[in-house]
């Protein structure tokens, strides 16, 4: 078995597929796409034209897009989680794990990319923060009284909701008048593997457009 991950410490997206390799215990080589490892970027896109990240390459064979990598790895290299349980638990995590790539992390976006380009790119940062602080709500009331967002077993679900809540956090605070959620958020941040990611990326926390709180 030979397994690569091309990756970025600080992206919210790599982090996702990070936690599930970190939490099976699969080895993995990780390949830094920063610009301080030149020619690792040149990798990827020969690999990936589209050059988005991550992309893991398991003995040759190219597999892009995080939940994508995830189901892979179940399949190809399961370990003691079960990502993606059968039947109806299933697909309460595969829409989750929607839920905290499209409206968490896809709502807080337009906020950082106005600190980037404040010409504005794409939705208003405004309505971003509107749209994020409705799937608060909506999860504040929809979370179950279990540790995990989909039950007892950490899924692929959790994988998606902790870098996005850990950065959305940062975007606009979940606050105290959101306590389930808040609560999840930080035992989310205790797992083991989201703490490793959370320690790996500490070093580029000057990235962060909005600047990065004193805290997490």
């Amino acid at each position: 078995m030979s397994l690569t991950l091309y990756a970025h410490p600080f992206s919210s997206f790599c982090w996702k597929v990070q936690i599930a390799l970190d939490a099976d215990g699969t080895a993995y080589e990780y390949r830094n796409v920063d610009p301080a490892h030149p020619g690792v970027m040149d990798e990827l896109k020969a690999l990936w034209p589209l050059g988005k990240f991550p992309l893991l390459v398991d003995d040759g064979e190219v597999v892009a897009e995080t939940s994508c990598i995830i189901e892979h790895l179940q399949v190809r290299h399961p370990g003691p989680n079960v990502w993606i349980p059968e039947g109806d638990l299933g697909r309460r995590v595969r829409f989750l794990d929607r839920v905290f790539d499209l409206h968490v992390q896809g709502n807080m976006q337009p906020s950082v990319n106005h600190a980037i380009w404040p010409d504005g790119e794409g939705l208003p940062a405004e309505r971003g923060i509107a749209a994020l602080r409705l799937t608060y709500d909506w999860l504040e009331a929809n979370l179950p009284d279990a540790q995990w967002a989909a039950g007892d077993a950490f899924t692929m679900a959790d994988c998606a909701a902790a870098p996005a809540l850990f950065y959305a956090d940062w975007v606009d605070p979940i606050g105290d008048t959101r306590p389930r959620l808040s609560a999840y958020r930080a035992r989310l941040l205790a797992h083991p593997a989201v703490s490793k990611s959370v320690e790996g990326a500490r070093p580029y926390r000057p990235y962060f457009p909005l600047g990065a709180p004193d805290r997490d």
